[in-house]
């Protein structure tokens, strides 16, 4: 089933990524996709890089890690801990690289997913803050995060189809 204009949007301003995408699958199961070892199968792409190590403790408080492959075989961890987990409508976590990115360096920010169901399945609406003072993170977060939602969807349309 094609959806009409789904394809994934994002936008920045100097502190907040704003990000949406209507995702053919249930809330349910677009939250499991978001907070469990699932994302090493769909979050990531061969010439970029891939989750992999996943590990969460899906509580407020909880804390999360993984570990990012890149193309080149880098692997570079990440972390936080989740602030708030409501299923399968919101999650919030903070998110650090355990590592110096090059446009954010280790600063800590703060993702929110908000996960609402439509006739064809979920708008994902992602808010991701804590950008000020690092507008090229900003700008550079709000091309990812187009490009995770285009995965997700991807991801979501393949066991929509099996």
């Amino acid at each position: 089933m094609m959806l009409g204009h789904s394809w994934p949007q994002a936008m920045a301003n100097a502190e907040t990524v704003m990000a949406a995408a209507e995702i053919p699958a249930a809330p349910e199961a677009v939250f499991t996709a978001l907070v469990t070892d699932e994302v090493e199968r769909w979050w990531g792409s061969a010439d970029t890089y891939r989750m992999t190590g996943w590990t969460a403790d899906l509580r407020a408080g909880g804390r999360w890690s993984l570990t990012v492959k890149t193309a080149d075989g880098s692997r570079l961890p990440a972390s936080g801990r989740f602030l708030e987990i409501e299923v399968p409508r919101r999650i919030v976590q903070t998110r650090r690289y355990d590592w110096d990115h090059p446009t954010l360096g280790r600063h800590e920010t703060t993702v929110a997913y908000l996960l609402e169901p439509t006739p064809a399945g979920t708008r994902l609406t992602i808010c991701h803050g804590g950008f000020a003072g690092f507008p090229d993170a900003a700008a550079e977060h709000a091309e990812g995060w187009a490009r995770v939602l285009g995965w997700l969807q991807a991801y979501a349309g393949r066991l929509v189809a099996a």
